[in-house]
């Protein structure tokens, strides 16, 4: 798949980080599990997981509307603290490499659209060990307010100089596609992360795919085998 050289506009492709290349979505429902429970609130977790995705304060506000702010701030260090316990079991999954080079070498410029907090993102850049595939990366201190705000997406777009209308953003949750679709920015979702292909259509994924290894399979004739292509 090679890139149209014909245009000078810059083309991209950002990725959401946990639950798209990294098969931690689970692992971050447990720990706000083990967080609210640390305070005395006993929250199912299939509710914590269908919000994981969205940022740390919208979700404890989703899930806790009376929560104080003091609170939110134990939750939130709470969460870190587990979560970090889980590090050396995370893994990315399958072809995530090969998906990131495939998009670098067919001319696209590949963000990590990530919202996690800076440790965390440094954990899973290691983890995915595709630095050579990768232009930018963000994390939660580049956007004012969280997903489904787009803030993190524009910063990231920011980074790699590219405008909405030339980027693609690959993502697993709900809020990934309202993500994009406040700023116009077509989304392949990804069902790894344990959403359904029914909900992320229903949220208006333009594409579902099993995992990266199901979209690296289909690149060429993906939304991003189309960017690239300049179609």
């Amino acid at each position: 798949m090679a890139a149209d050289t014909s245009s000078k506009e810059k083309r991209g492709v950002l990725f959401d980080v946990d639950g798209t290349l990294i098969d931690s979505s689970y692992f971050h429902a447990l720990a706000w599990w083990q967080a609210f429970r640390r305070e005395g609130l006993d929250i199912e977790m299939s509710a914590i997981h269908r919000l994981v995705g969205m940022g740390g304060d919208r979700l404890i506000q989703t899930l806790v509307p009376d929560c104080s702010e003091d609170m939110q701030e134990e939750l939130k260090s709470a969460h870190g603290a587990v979560f970090s316990t889980f590090w050396p079991t995370l893994r990315p999954f399958g072809s995530v490499r090969e998906l990131l080079a495939g998009c670098s070498s067919a001319g696209l410029a590949v963000g990590l659209a990530s919202s996690a907090q800076e440790r965390d993102l440094e954990v899973s850049r290691r983890i995915l060990d595709a630095a050579s595939s990768i232009d930018a990366w963000t994390s939660s201190n580049d956007a004012k307010e969280s997903k489904p705000a787009p803030d993190i997406l524009v910063a990231c777009l920011e980074k790699l100089g590219v405008s909405p209308e030339n980027a693609v953003f690959v993502g697993d949750a709900v809020w990934d596609v309202k993500a994009g679709a406040a700023i116009g920015i077509p989304v392949i979702a990804l069902t790894c992360g344990g959403i359904s292909e029914a909900e992320l259509r229903e949220a208006g994924a333009a594409e579902v795919y099993d995992n990266p290894r199901h979209l690296l399979e289909h690149l060429e004739t993906s939304l991003i085998g189309k960017l690239a292509a300049g179609r």
